[in-house]
């Protein structure tokens, strides 16, 4: 088997459970790859996700009628290697090879796959890919068709790697972004880095290390971290000394939060529960609800999003939001504080679900502390915060999140 071919065809295998059967990236567990294997692989295979429609558009030139799904992902795999540079033999080899080894569904077309990939421009340039209309429509009318293409501009590229900080810790060489979190380029094997052993760090997009920043939590109070797997923000409330409880309905997620509270040598009360059926002994001084979203904002990190969703779940999730937002308030001691976040671009996730959680409550306030690093533009009329991918393109971007801090009635 020629090199590469396995890590190649485990993408293309990845490629036909999220386009075929509308599979998560995050469902492939690697079983059985060697480590270098599987970060490979799930490396091609994002990347031809967030090149997926320009690469159609330069394959179509070249064939009369529509291959087989794992000819074409094998096809749009190879045109997104090419692009990146990849050397033509090899790209063209690894193709042919895996094609040749797919059985009778697709043996037959290793002929076809080796003219098409010989037929193709020695540079190849892809273009950043649209965002699917459901989400496109919406955001342009949000924004304008300008923004919308900056973002696809940035949800095109591989994102760079986050970490937040722990004060008095070692940690690796970065840029240090303004909000305070460290960026890494190329940060290899995270394990090896300064400061992981000593739990210094942890991995967390700038935007989504926010959210507890403009909680702005103290030393000794009690707070709730609702829906808080898988963790970075319930290190950051413990890592600034509040006694926190952390509740999340997923098991799992919540068994990956313990292990980074124990690399980190941090500790909170964990609870694995439907915050709408879950009760406190007793209420708390702030609350931070990052809710469950259409998760629009987070594309680059996550490109399997557009082709596994189609808006049709946004009714029920900004149904949820409003809930988890009323029985939240009700956890709050008078004049506690309450963040209400989501990591989605869409506004009834966020500006709307601002409006309409205060025409329920008139009595909220909407504040707005100050922030450092935080651009004055992405602060919203109403005193909430708007981050987009755009924002900081020059820097690698950042994922799209809405966040909101409400004070109580005394």
């Amino acid at each position: 088997m020629a090199e590469g071919v396995v890590a190649r065809a485990t993408a293309v295998a990845i490629l036909d459970g999220v386009l075929g059967e509308g599979r998560m990236l995050s469902d492939f567990s690697g079983e059985g790859l060697a480590p270098a294997d599987r970060a490979r692989a799930l490396r091609l295979a994002e990347t031809t996700l967030r090149h997926l429609e320009p690469a159609d558009r330069l394959l179509d030139k070249h064939l009369r009628k529509s291959p087989p799904l794992t000819v074409r992902n094998t096809l749009r795999l190879a045109v997104t290697e090419r692009a990146e540079g990849a050397p033509a033999h090899g790209v063209v080899n690894a193709a042919v090879e895996i094609t040749r080894n797919g059985g009778k569904r697709t043996a037959h077309l290793a002929g076809l796959v080796n003219a098409v990939l010989r037929a193709l421009p020695e540079t190849v340039t892809l273009l950043p890919q649209k965002l699917p209309r459901w989400l496109r429509q919406p955001l342009v009318h949000s924004y304008g068709r300008d923004i919308v293409t900056a973002i696809e501009a940035v949800q095109a590229q591989e994102p760079p790697l986050d970490l937040t900080l722990r004060d008095g810790f070692p940690h690796p060489e970065g840029e240090l972004l303004p909000t305070g979190s460290l960026r890494l380029r190329s940060p290899g094997q995270l394990s090896t880095l300064p400061g992981y052993a000593e739990g210094g760090w942890w991995v967390q997009d700038a935007a989504a290390a926010l959210p507890a920043k403009l909680l702005q939590p103290q030393p000794g109070e009690r707070i709730l971290d609702l829906c808080a797997a898988p963790g970075g923000k319930t290190l950051q409330l413990v890592a600034s000394g509040a006694q926190v409880t952390a509740l999340d309905i997923s098991a799992p997620r919540m068994a990956r939060l313990q292990a980074n509270l124990t690399r980190t040598s941090l500790t909170a009360s964990l609870v694995t529960a439907d915050a709408l059926h879950w009760q406190p002994d007793t209420l708390f001084d702030a609350i931070l609800l990052d809710a469950p979203c259409s998760a629009s904002g987070t594309i680059r990190r996550h490109p399997d999003l557009p082709f596994v969703k189609d808006g049709s779940e946004l009714f029920a999730l900004t149904a949820l939001q409003s809930a988890l937002i009323d029985r939240a308030l009700t956890w709050l001691k008078p004049a506690g504080r309450l963040v209400f976040s989501t990591c989605s671009l869409l506004p009834e996730e966020g500006e709307a679900q601002l409006a309409a959680a205060l025409a329920r409550h008139p009595n909220l306030i909407v504040e707005r502390p100050d922030l450092p690093g935080i651009d004055p533009h992405w602060w919203t009329p109403e005193g909430a915060l708007r981050l987009r991918p755009d924002h900081w393109a020059d820097r690698g971007g950042m994922d799209g999140f809405f966040l909101a801090r409400l004070r109580k009635p005394g």
